[in-house]
């Protein structure tokens, strides 16, 4: 169970302050794939963050029973000056795995070679990614949260991300934020649209691609 109690966002930019969410109350409904739809800067990674827990919401809460996962491929959280491998560890012992395993993983899946054991700072940004994949599923979570990325690299490795993802989600849930249509109807079955501060859940996700393209209509310029 996910429940948002009250959650408000602001963001200022500019001098302008801009609402992401307006005391949302709402429980995430527990079905397999939930898609989270919503125009660009209405604040979809940002209420992935906050579910995740990486950023804290203006006022309320996110409550939680499970094991939730940070957002898939997101490397802001590495410590630049350690190797690939350090982080690795790092994450284990904070997750509960065992640090020699999860460092084993991280190294094959990530097939970053040599540079595993170098400082993340010298890492280009498609090393820091795969990095980033690899660690966050070597860890078991019983909720994903994926913002667009659910495999980077060539063809090849794109494919093996997707099959392992997959692996994972014959016993997990996922939340997914994505532009592409095509990729949430692979991976979801419901969506929450966001629009105006505010969430409005779908149990059809053709129906909340529906309301998307009917809000994008209303924002271009006649």
């Amino acid at each position: 169970m996910i429940h948002l109690s009250g959650l408000t966002k602001t963001f200022r930019r500019n001098g302008i302050r801009r609402m992401i969410l307006e005391d949302v109350t709402f429980t995430l409904p527990d079905v397999p794939g939930l898609a989270l739809i919503g125009r660009n800067g209405t604040g979809k990674s940002t209420l992935l963050r906050m579910i995740s827990g990486t950023i804290p919401p203006d006022q309320g809460e996110v409550i939680s029973d499970e094991t939730i996962s940070w957002p898939m491929g997101f490397s802001g959280g590495f410590h630049p000056a350690l190797t690939g491998a350090q982080n690795a560890r790092f994450v284990a012992r904070v997750y509960g795995r065992d640090p020699r395993e999860m460092t084993r993983f991280v190294g094959d899946f990530s097939e970053l070679g040599a540079a595993f054991l170098q400082p993340v700072e010298t890492y280009s940004s498609g090393m820091k990614a795969r990095l980033a994949f690899a660690t966050s599923i070597g860890v078991t979570f019983q909720r994903y949260l994926v913002d667009e990325v659910i495999g980077v690299g060539d063809a090849r490795f794109r494919a093996k991300c997707r099959q392992a993802f997959r692996e994972r989600l014959d016993h997990a849930r996922l939340i997914m934020v994505s532009h592409n249509a095509d990729t949430l109807r692979a991976f979801c079955q419901a969506a929450l649209v966001l629009e105006g501060g505010q969430l409005t859940y779908h149990p059809d996700l053709e129906t909340a691609l529906a309301q998307h393209a009917r809000d994008l209509s209303r924002s271009q310029p006649a």
